[in-house]
């Protein structure tokens, strides 16, 4: 019997459940989401080589005319200390007409790429410094992980890729290779630039095929991160909706008050309407407070009982009505005014408590 307690205890234990909304938020506050920096690479590298396609005469014109400009002004001119800070300032001027698209195309393309992964995520929490992240045992343990390993077959294997994708393009481009000197400068330029594009864009589109399976391999390792046990389930149901145990007194104690602040209410009271055994409604007037008589307290077996009883000790006038005190118990809570067709047969009950007070 105590083996197999033990084994639901380490069954109960085991990650075997999908995570709840509640744990996948968390996690998602953490920073903690599916991801694949494969995909940031290859989509920048992408969007990079793209601009360069369809931007390369404007690149091509800008730097040409760089060189032209450098040459032409400050050719034969003696530097000195003021003319080089100057010089070099005009050159880093033209260098940022050429680069700044290629940068902002390149920050916009990381950030969609990192959108379409996991929509907008902000969060401070993995750049918070850490004092077990320099534990070395713990670094060892990540080294040398399972995770480690298949980082690094991941590399190798982006590596050969782009290296089998680059030979391929240049093998097959040989012949244009081999006569490059015999060409000018301007269309030697050209070939090698044409060259570098074609060999960046299939090497892209080859690591963005990879970085998809990397992708779902990602999302299937955070998922089984993420798992939880039937223990960790029950505990975070019990912090959401509290304790039953817990709840159940607090439900309880607030029922006791709830009790006690009507019992205070019956010796205020102007009549108590009884079955006469079961059911027992209090009921007064005030014309200050409301236009019908109300209930100020209301019970059925041991606290209609336990109504009368106090209404007695307090000299609360007690009238027996079984239809009356059933209607009243089941139409209304405490504190409301009676309905519309019970006014003339309460109103006849309190003209004879009024009459009777009188004559008391």
């Amino acid at each position: 019997m105590e083996f197999l307690k033990l084994d639901l205890q380490y069954f109960s234990g085991e990650k075997t459940e999908k995570a709840t909304p509640k744990k996948r938020q968390d996690s998602r506050k953490k920073g903690q989401v599916a991801k694949s920096q494969d995909i940031n690479t290859a989509v920048v590298l992408l969007a990079v080589f793209l601009v360069l396609l369809f931007g390369g005469k404007y690149f091509f014109d800008t730097l040409l005319y760089l060189f032209r400009h450098t040459y032409e002004q400050y050719i034969g001119m003696d530097i000195t200390e003021n003319n080089l800070q100057m010089l070099f300032l005009d050159i880093l001027k033209e260098l940022v007409y050429v680069l700044a698209p290629i940068m902002a195309i390149a920050m916009v393309a990381g950030v969609a790429a990192n959108y379409m992964q996991f929509g907008f995520l902000f969060s401070t929490e993995t750049i918070q410094p850490k004092l077990e992240k320099l534990d070395p045992i713990k670094g060892l343990k990540r080294i040398f992980s399972i995770r480690a390993i298949v980082e690094l077959l991941k590399s190798i294997l982006k590596i050969s890729v782009v290296g089998v994708v680059t030979f391929s393009v240049l093998w097959a481009r040989k012949d244009e290779i081999l006569i490059l000197g015999q060409k000018s400068v301007g269309a030697g330029l050209a070939t090698i630039a044409n060259l570098t594009v074609q060999m960046g864009l299939i090497a892209c589109a080859a690591l963005i095929i990879l970085a998809a399976l990397d992708y779902f391999y990602q999302k299937y390792d955070f998922e089984k991160n993420i798992r939880m046990s039937k223990q960790d389930i029950k505990d975070e149901y019990k912090n959401m909706e509290g304790d039953p145990l817990i709840k159940s007194k607090i439900k309880q104690r607030q029922r006791e008050m709830a009790m006690r602040r009507m019992m205070q209410e019956v010796p205020n009271a102007d009549v108590v309407i009884t079955n006469p055994t079961h059911y027992a409604v209090a009921l007064k007037y005030d014309e200050n407070k409301l236009d019908a008589p109300y209930v100020v307290a209301k019970g059925v077996d041991y606290v209609a009982q336990k109504i009368k009883l106090i209404a007695k000790e307090n000299e609360v006038i007690q009238v027996e009505n079984r239809p009356l005190a059933r209607a009243l118990y089941s139409q209304t809570e405490i504190g409301d005014a009676i309905p519309e067709e019970f006014f003339k047969a309460v109103a006849e009950i309190l003209a004879y408590v009024y009459r009777t007070k009188k004559k008391i």
